[in-house]
């Protein structure tokens, strides 16, 4: 299964689409956005995909809870499985517990990504490219025996996404 992951859009709604257009593209079969959305129309996007989705709320998503029953938004840390794999998803790393096989973050704006002692740590660092120049994403691809993570990372000034390519195996093969 392939996820596309993104945070921080905060009001970047271009660069949104972009990120959105290329996980698609690049076959996500669900989205997780971990925070800082924003906008609704960042949650428009995810819903134009037709594909399922969650997204939690950031430190800057409260004025949100007025449409919390019109979109998959909730709050952290939130635990569910997906494809026999436990995650935790929240926006601020204040929950960073090895506790779930794939631990989701926002906030920091930067990309992280770690395997330590059987559980990945991802943050796709950030959609909206205010802390640099750089609008990011990442692509989560789970297989029985792997957890394959794509970092996708455009500078502003050019349109085509680089990627870097993270592989690790998993300790609990489903």
């Amino acid at each position: 299964m392939k996820i596309g992951i993104l945070s921080d859009t905060h009001k970047k709604e271009k660069r949104s689409q972009k990120v959105v257009d290329l996980l698609v593209e690049k076959g996500a079969e669900f989205f997780i956005h971990a925070g800082d959305v924003v906008k609704t129309e960042m949650l428009d996007q995810l819903e134009a995909t037709k594909l399922k989705y969650v997204a939690v709320y950031g430190n800057n998503d409260a004025h949100l809870h007025s449409v919390h029953n019109d979109y998959n938004l909730v709050q952290e840390p939130h635990y569910f499985k997906l494809d026999k794999t436990s995650f935790k998803l929240m926006h601020l790393p204040f929950f960073m517990s090895p506790d779930t096989e794939v631990v989701l973050y926002g906030h920091t704006h930067i990309f992280d990504c770690e395997f330590t002692n059987g559980t990945l740590f991802l943050n796709p660092g950030e959609v909206c490219a205010r802390n640099k120049p750089v609008s990011e994403c990442a692509m989560l691809e789970i297989t029985p025996t792997h957890f394959h993570v794509t970092y996708y990372h455009r500078e502003l000034k050019t349109k085509k996404f680089k990627e870097q390519h993270f592989s690790f195996e998993r300790s609990k093969n489903v």
